[in-house]
């Protein structure tokens, strides 16, 4: 296992540099990316070819006139172009801007006026979304052939600089602009490397959300730091994902939210167990199919935390899987992260009683882009309030119990939607679950459940079966008053429920016993 020490590079111009001189030859990324809708773009490159790629991208940016402190958004499917530009412009001191593919003018334009980005890279079809805002457009495909320029590119960075403005999900109103520097990266890539899961060259990471999320990121940069290979798809398919991760003999997965439920949809097969996957780190797996995942597919899946704002801080590892499978615990803090779960004055609480929890330590964003009152806020007295509601328990185990601002209050009781969400997950017709607060002139607020079930049964009936599920299993008061089935639920790029989004529709009353159009 590699230390700390020998992993020497500060910034991710030298972390490419480092690996192109220790693995030339080692296959750095594989695009594999026949599902999605440029299968053209599929491709294999050596770190020397990531390297070549980067240093011929940031002189085209250069002759274009991106310098360094420059924004430039990236609005691109999942193809090599992402990381190489991502680096490129890293390798110019300039930022990036990640923007996710299915942004459209009004919520594209928000992000580009917030982020004062100088251009945005994207394809003829994707720039059609931006083609009415008044921002210079590159088309990546006017970059492939070779650059005029040939002058020296800069060679001293700053750690401190900012690699990235990160757009949160704005699950709960406009996205924050996170400023995410060399050292922000590097910590999270290196803590791969030298803590759990201890990845070496001889690892292969597979990723399958889209590069505009944090994660497909922050694989690249553990590749650099550790000599690992990723390959990257055009997005999930649950259908076919365990086909890939068999075919390129990947031995690590991250996903989060939805996909361990949606991947238990789908038909088992006798190859469930061909594979060479030692370990899956997954955010917000269901506790009540975590068994189930781990004899459907033979592998370990390990509760893994953490937050745009805080890259990794909080995980399950070896040495704790087997006591906490199906427990919902996050595991404990990684080695730098010092965590609390304080109450509302920022004071301590007892072991096992519910609290927010607070981090600190290196590796963190820089803070929030333009919000100075936000990033004061979010770090007040110098720990990072998370704004997630937990316990922690004598030996430093962590659970989550739910989101300050995702509690339903109803008479007088604090409902924390997280435990009613993962009861309902825990009922084999539930796909997908979102529990939130609906307003009640004699309560305050009852609880609603959103549904995606695996039939076509409709709100009435899931309420009669799914209400006494609950009811067995946790409080009455907890159970949901309100139910609405839909066919899917509005995601973020993480996968996880967009709440915001949800508009209510043909509601079933329980308590009622009637319809609410």
């Amino acid at each position: 296992m590699q230390s700390a020490s020998d992993l020497e590079a500060s910034t991710l111009p030298g972390a490419l540099r480092r690996a192109a001189e220790l693995w030339p030859d080692r296959i750095a990324w594989i695009f594999d990316l026949r599902e999605g809708p440029e299968p053209e773009a599929s491709a294999t490159l050596t770190f020397s070819d990531v390297a070549r790629g980067v240093d011929r991208l940031a002189r085209h940016l250069r002759s274009r006139g991106v310098r360094a402190g420059d924004r430039v958004a990236l609005l691109l499917h999942n193809r090599p172009e992402v990381p190489l530009l991502w680096l490129a412009l890293a390798r110019l001191g300039a930022t990036a801007v990640p923007l996710n593919t299915k942004l459209r003018h009004d919520d594209a334009g928000w992000i580009l006026a917030k982020s004062h980005s100088v251009a945005v890279i994207t394809t003829p079809e994707l720039g059609d979304q931006v083609a009415p805002l008044t921002i210079p457009v590159i088309d990546v495909a006017d970059l492939a052939s070779p650059p005029v320029d040939e002058d020296p590119l800069p060679d001293v960075h700053d750690p401190d600089d900012i690699v990235n403005v990160q757009f949160t999900s704005g699950t709960t109103g406009h996205p924050k602009g996170c400023l995410l520097s060399h050292h922000y990266w590097l910590h999270l890539a290196t803590s791969l490397v030298t803590g759990f899961p201890r990845l070496q060259p001889e690892d292969r990471l597979l990723t399958a959300q889209a590069m505009s999320y944090m994660d497909p990121q922050w694989n690249i940069a553990a590749s650099l730091v550790s000599g690992a290979s990723v390959v990257v798809l055009d997005g999930f398919h649950p259908a076919t994902l365990w086909d890939r991760l068999r075919e390129h003999e990947a031995t690590y997965f991250y996903c989060v939210a939805s996909m361990p439920s949606m991947l238990l949809t789908t038909d088992p097969s006798p190859r469930d167990h061909d594979h060479r996957v030692r370990v899956i780190q997954c955010s917000a797996i269901p506790p009540a199919r975590h068994a189930d995942l781990e004899q459907r597919w033979g592998a370990p899946w390990f509760e893994v935390f953490g937050m745009t704002e805080t890259g990794g801080d909080i995980h399950v590892t070896d040495v704790e899987h087997d006591a906490l499978v199906g427990s919902g615990s996050i595991g404990v803090a990684k080695p730098g992260r010092e965590v609390r779960i304080v109450d509302t004055n920022d004071v301590d609480v007892p072991a096992n009683t519910v609290g927010e929890l607070v981090m600190r330590g290196p590796g963190m964003m820089s803070g929030y882009d333009d919000e100075a009152q936000a990033t004061a806020h979010i770090f007040r007295g110098g720990w990072l309030h998370t704004g997630d509601l937990a316990r922690g328990d004598e030996s430093g185990i962590i659970t989550l119990v739910g989101r300050l601002k995702e509690v339903v209050r109803r008479a007088g009781e604090n409902i924390a939607a997280r435990e009613v969400e993962d009861t309902l997950l825990a009922h084999p017709d539930v796909r997908m679950a979102a529990v939130v607060a609906e307003p009640d002139e004699l309560r305050g607020e009852e609880v609603k459940a959103y549904l995606v079930l695996t039939d076509s049964r409709d709100a009435e009936a899931a309420a009669a079966v799914l209400g006494d599920f609950c009811g067995d299993r946790i409080a009455r008061f907890k159970v949901p008053r309100f139910w609405e089935v839909r066919d899917d639920l509005p995601r973020t790029p993480s996968e996880r429920v967009a709440k915001s989004l949800l508009v209510p529709g043909r509601t079933w009353d329980a308590l009622a016993g009637s319809w609410r159009p």
